[in-house]
């Protein structure tokens, strides 16, 4: 397995698909950061007197409370185990790996005081897919994502518990040796958005590969109802210059290039929104997730936890670099974006079974003794209903924490785990329509499609076969989200 050395440059979303079938280390501009900076916080320690937040003062509402150095080690300890107050279902794996990773990322600049120990431990378990069992309740998303990274954080003194190669195991039965967190270390850990950013990553991965879809399965759907390639004339987009919009109208061409279907006479004059503004709406999506990349991508590659640690400026500095808000609204702003993708999908499944243009109801020849697709309508719909009710924005929301001292809250990780919920909503809502698509699609023949398209369907009928009589959909529904995920579009 190659291995990516991780250092203080800019990491990418396409950076990071790929470390994470990679292993990791830090480069040698990282280790000297963590180590110059962790000897620097040391001697300030050594000072009389002094007194630094969450160094050798109590967290919280407790931060006046002075705390002797014979107890610094036990005070960090102490902030992890008390703080592992996570409730709800487990966080994926797949997205408390990449916790580990922006975790590790959040300390290579030399501002987080952790000793090179911990770091390297926190590799140690990315590397060897030890995995940290983290609940998806308890942070508020503004002093870091306490419980959830103290969790994460809990291995590292063999205590709570681990996945290991998807095992769920109890991490004093890790091969470590515990470790003993020296000052700063324990709220460097659980101070960070990484809980938020990695949702985010992770959706946005998603979504990336889940708008390229959206337009391909349009297409078939647009093939399947007979619709008119007129909306997506250049002309009309250049005049309103979204670039979301003219990538998409040129993409619903790209798609349906050479397609016998696509450039046959039409006797309609229009078709319905759903198909007349895809480029409209597909567009706008676009343009959101392009937004939002951007200042997932700034995220990531920032300091976030706190108090910081300037050791050339000599300046140890308590700020809020962990709010979570500059997620939170725009997490919220993904979720309603990407939920759009899935409200127009429903629309033209609703219009593929409706019996409309010499399609017969629900799609199946003996309407009435059979259903045919029916009740899959009936499905997406209620997911596209479930989705509204998840886009409330999380963001427009607060409340008063530790006692007091923490006013004002992000609730920037309820944003970011229903944003998750709507993407694996949205992905099943367009695998609907995609089995709808191709079932109308086949009622057009023996007309052909552009290549892209023929392709793309002859590969889905070896694991979705037509529809001829009732049969349990549900498993056609399931193949059709495994069959987006597997096939690799053009």
């Amino acid at each position: 397995m190659s291995v990516h050395s991780l250092g203080i440059k800019k990491l990418s979303l396409s950076d990071i698909e790929t470390i994470l079938s990679s292993q990791i280390k830090l480069d040698e501009t990282s280790v000297a950061n963590i180590e110059k900076c962790r000897a620097y916080l040391d001697s300030k320690m050594k000072e009389e007197g002094k007194t630094f937040y969450g160094i050798n003062t109590g967290f919280g509402s407790l931060c006046n409370v002075k705390i002797s150095n014979d107890d610094i080690e036990q005070l960090q300890e102490n902030l992890v185990l008390s703080h592992a107050c996570g409730m709800g279902n487990e966080v994926p794996q797949d997205i408390v790996k990449l916790m580990l990773l922006l975790k590790v990322k959040n300390f290579v600049y030399g501002n987080s005081g952790v000793s090179l120990e911990v770091t390297e431990r926190l590799i140690s378990f990315y590397n060897q897919n030890i995995l940290p069992v983290v609940y998806q309740l308890g942070s508020l998303g503004a002093s870091g994502d306490l419980a959830p990274l103290a969790h994460l954080s809990l291995p590292l003194l063999n205590k709570g518990e681990v996945y290991i190669d998807g095992v769920k195991r109890n991490a004093n039965e890790l091969s470590f040796e515990a470790l003993k967190l020296q000052s700063k270390e324990g709220l460097a850990l659980l101070n960070g958005t990484q809980f938020m950013s990695s949702y985010a990553v992770w959706c946005l991965l998603k979504i990336k590969k889940l708008i390229e879809w959206a337009d391909v399965i349009a297409a078939i759907s647009f093939e399947g109802f007979d619709a008119t390639l007129e909306p997506f004339t250049p002309n009309i987009h250049s005049v309103r210059n979204h670039e979301g919009q003219i990538h998409v109208a040129k993409n619903m061409l790209r798609i349906l290039q050479g397609s016998e279907m696509a450039n046959g006479t039409k006797k309609q004059v229009q078709d319905p929104y759903s198909f007349r503004c895809i480029p409209q709406v597909h567009g706008a999506t676009r343009d959101a997730v392009a937004h939002v990349e951007k200042i997932v991508e700034q995220e990531i590659n920032a300091v976030t936890d706190n108090p910081l640690v300037f050791p050339d400026e000599d300046m140890i500095l308590s700020g809020g670099n962990f709010h979570g808000q500059p997620l939170a609204i725009n997490l919220d702003y993904l979720a309603i974006a990407i939920a759009e993708l899935g409200n127009i999908s429903e629309r033209r499944t609703y219009l593929l079974i409706s019996g409309q243009r010499n399609l017969p109801p629900f799609l199946v020849k003996s309407a009435g003794l059979d259903s045919g697709l029916m009740i899959a309508q009936y499905t997406a719909a209620s997911i596209v209903s479930k989705n509204k009710q998840l886009c409330t924005p999380a963001s427009v929301d607060s409340i008063v924490s530790s006692n007091g001292q923490e006013d004002h809250v992000s609730m920037g990780s309820n944003a970011a785990t229903k944003l998750y919920e709507v993407v694996k909503n949205v992905e099943m809502v367009l695998a609907i329509e995609l089995l709808n698509a191709t079932q109308a699609f086949d009622f057009r023949r023996p007309k052909k499609s552009s290549a892209m398209i023929e392709k793309l369907i002859t590969t889905y009928r070896k694991t979705v076969p037509f529809i001829e009589k009732d049969r349990i959909i549900h498993d056609d529904m399931m193949k059709s989200v495994a069959f987006m995920n597997e096939y690799q579009l053009d």
